[in-house]
């Protein structure tokens, strides 16, 4: 039972890594869209970031990495930043 447990949550830290992955891809192509001037895709994507990061937080915290959801707050006040600089409400 405790090593189907650990399995349970080493298979949710995957995920929640996974999605703070996708969100630094995403992140990634908003700055790519900022350049290339499509302001409308840049607030969408980054729209899309925050859901990410927000998916992640809650898979760390559901896992017991408490101190990576922490961390992952740091990364939120990036992303307000990033979309007040594009004007994105």
């Amino acid at each position: 039972r405790a090593a189907r447990l650990k399995a349970e949550a080493l298979r949710r830290k995957k995920a929640a890594q996974r999605k703070v992955d996708e969100a630094n891809a995403l992140r990634f192509q908003a700055r790519q869209e900022a350049r290339l001037g499509d302001h409308d895709r840049v607030c969408d994507t980054l729209d899309e970031v925050g859901d990410r990061y927000d998916d992640a937080r809650d898979a760390f915290e559901r896992c017991g990495e408490g101190v990576v959801a922490i961390d992952r707050r740091s990364e939120l006040r990036g992303l307000r930043i990033a979309k007040k600089i594009n004007r994105c409400d």
